[in-house]
């Protein structure tokens, strides 16, 4: 089952995620199809800390790939960015 996903990177205590697509098998920080995005939890205030690129992301949904609960919560709070 393919499914989107954050993986895992940055250093110790200074977490940066990758939005990324992958099969449910492979590890969390390991192979992956291809990268959607990236979450920066850390950011200073005035720098970008989502990015998501929704075209890709409809298209692998409607390929049936599944987005992760974290995923889920994001999408949905960039999307009030933007409308914002």
């Amino acid at each position: 089952m393919v499914v989107i996903r954050l993986a895992r990177g940055g250093a110790k205590k200074r977490p940066f995620y990758n939005l990324v697509v992958a099969d449910s098998q492979f590890p969390r920080d390991g192979r992956f199809l291809e990268r959607l995005g990236f979450y920066n939890p850390k950011a200073p205030e005035g720098t970008e800390r989502l990015r998501v690129n929704r075209e890709r992301l409809a298209f692998w949904q409607s390929k049936g790939a599944a987005l992760s609960d974290t995923v889920t919560r994001l999408v949905k709070q960039a999307g009030g960015q933007q409308a914002a």
